[in-house]
């Protein structure tokens, strides 16, 4: 029985840990650009934004169409006026109607109107430049959702590139932990055979236990660029990613070459251009405001004293010439604010160009600093690696210090990270270039 209860407990506590352990899923370069590109709640956002200006600007079609409204009415008066008014409406005025005494007090009188009118803009000047106005901004969004996706895409690729790094690190920690391991079961058989004191035994014992830590950390690193890549592509479960792909070296001689001119034609740049020439047509709008507007109107009434009955129906058709002299100063104010903004508007986007090229020299100097470090890094992890292996044969030997061995190895694994760290800075400072001189 006691046999039984011991196996169901471990049976309990395997499940557990199965439950409460995180999933771990194989997932390549492509298929992260892909997710982050789909489901990147930054993406849905700029998406939303592109939407209210596209929504704006299908507002701005009322100048074109006409304004259309319906109405049904039902009043009742004793006013001589009005109930005179709506009995001619209805067309039942008769001879008797006309007694001074029925029109001074007439008795109750109902009426029901059935109406539709319309306004339809023909010449609004101003009208048609914040169409215009709405049409930049529009396309101004567009082009900043583009380069949002663009964004997201470099992004994607660092983020993939940190995990290939994260594993990387973590493997050199784990070689170098069973080195470690072996030297200690050398060092202890010394230990044992007198032929080393404790002092260096313990120094062995040490340096296992820090590269142990190093390797937890390594690991932490691991979830941690699982969870930025969970969190690009909005997804909520506790999957510990593995990159299919080995980080590997690319390399594009054209992003290397001096003085890397920034290209207008960049969408980040292009709406900057073009919310600049929003702002003007919001200027001139504001200007063209001084202008009359012609605007024609009609509609289409009938009356009757029963409710839900059809009656005497009647048009009125019109054209109205409209000038707003003077509003005091508000006009004269918006006009101004309008013209400060178009300024400001042209001096962001100078500053943003000449921000922009900065970053593509710096980028670009990034990448050549990036280039020679891969060189020294590679040559430094070479003489590492022989050192390490002619003190590790001579620490067999019972030739080499315990210290010497414990500094080689420790160095052998900072340079095996080091020439990593540097792949990793080299590729993406070049996905970065590309980034900056997409087009």
């Amino acid at each position: 029985m006691k046999k039984i209860k011991v196996v169901f407990s471990i049976l309990f506590i395997l499940l557990l840990y199965k439950g409460n352990a995180q999933e771990e899923q194989f997932i390549s370069e492509s298929e992260v650009i892909s997710m982050v590109l789909e489901n990147n709640l930054s993406q849905k956002i700029s998406e939303q934004d592109f939407l209210k200006a596209k929504a704006d600007y299908q507002q701005t079609n009322a100048i074109f169409l006409p304004n259309i409204t319906a109405s049904y009415t039902g009043a009742m008066t004793t006013n001589p006026l009005m109930a005179f008014g709506f009995k001619l409406n209805q067309g039942i005025i008769q001879q008797s109607d006309f007694d001074p005494n029925k029109l001074n007090n007439p008795s109750q009188t109902n009426n029901f109107a059935t109406a539709i009118s319309f306004e339809q803009p023909l010449i609004n000047i101003d009208g048609i430049y914040q169409r215009k106005a709405a049409k930049h901004a529009m396309e101004s969004q567009s082009l900043q959702l583009q380069r949002k996706s663009e964004y997201l895409h470099y992004e994607a690729k660092r983020a993939y590139q940190e995990l290939q790094l994260a594993y990387l690190a973590a493997s050199v920690l784990e070689e170098t932990l069973k080195a470690a391991q072996e030297n200690y079961k050398v060092a202890s058989d010394f230990f044992k055979q007198g032929l080393m004191q404790q002092a260096d035994l313990l120094l062995v014992e040490i340096h296992l236990t820090e590269i142990k830590n190093e390797l937890l950390k390594s690991k932490s690193n691991v979830k941690n660029a699982s969870n930025y890549i969970s969190f690009l592509t909005n997804n909520h479960d506790q999957v510990i990613f593995k990159p299919q792909e080995s980080m590997m070296l690319t390399s594009n001689h054209l992003l290397e070459a001096e003085n890397l001119v920034l290209s207008e034609n960049r969408a980040d740049i292009k709406a900057m251009e073009i919310a600049s020439e929003a702002a003007k047509d919001n200027l001139q709008a504001d200007r063209m405001a001084y202008l009359p507007r012609l605007n024609a109107f009609g509609s289409y009434e009938m009356h009757n004293e029963k409710i839900f009955n059809s009656g005497t129906d009647g048009y009125l058709l019109g054209a109205q010439l409209s000038w707003n002299i003077f509003e005091g100063s508000k006009r004269i104010g918006k006009k101004n604010k309008s013209k400060a903004s178009y300024e400001a508007s042209k001096l962001a986007y100078e500053e943003y160009t000449s921000q922009s090229q900065m970053e593509l020299n710096q980028a670009s100097r990034q990448l050549n600093d990036a280039k020679n470090r891969l060189e020294l890094t590679e040559m430094a992890l070479k003489q590492s690696e022989e050192a390490l292996r002619i003190k590790n044969n001579r620490f067999k030997e019972g030739l080499e210090k315990t210290s010497d061995l414990l500094m080689a190895e420790t160095q052998f694994a900072q340079k095996q990270l080091e020439y990593y760290q540097t792949i990793f800075e080299y590729n993406r400072a070049q996905s970065y270039l590309t980034y900056l001189m997409t087009n």
